[in-house]
């Protein structure tokens, strides 16, 4: 039985982290108030890091309630993802959104992610530059 929890690993830890992901991002994902950057790594899991800065989402219980919403969704979709570090910045008037939008759009963002990641992976092969 495979693990779905939120361990440690799967999480951006350090400024390095964060910056190295904005400064390297291959990737850049929107849905409504949303948008996640992601760039490779080498560990061979996804990791996650969060901003939700007080300018966007005014009040605490918005702010943690779609972080834990966040976590809930990529916990989920942890072993779907390929290995990227990815940054979930929120956007103004996202704290309007119901709980169940929310999660519905971080699954399609996850969905997009898993396909650019996938094309870009099966671009990057040899067998892709050989045709």
């Amino acid at each position: 039985m495979s693990s779905q929890g939120f361990p440690r690993q799967l999480r951006l830890l350090t400024a390095g982290d964060y910056r190295r992901v904005f400064d390297t991002a291959a990737f850049k994902v929107h849905g409504k108030g949303l948008m996640a950057l992601a760039s490779p790594n080498d560990l061979g899991h996804p990791r996650l890091g969060l901003i939700f800065s007080k300018k966007n989402v005014r009040r605490a219980v918005d702010r943690n309630r779609l972080k834990r919403i966040a976590r809930d969704s990529i916990r989920l979709r942890q072993h779907r993802l390929p290995a990227v570090d990815i940054v979930l910045l929120a956007r103004r008037g996202v704290q309007d959104l119901d709980n169940a939008t929310v999660h519905r759009q971080l699954h399609g963002m996850w969905k997009r992610l898993e396909r650019e990641a996938n094309k870009a992976a099966t671009s990057d092969s040899p067998e892709a530059e050989r045709r």
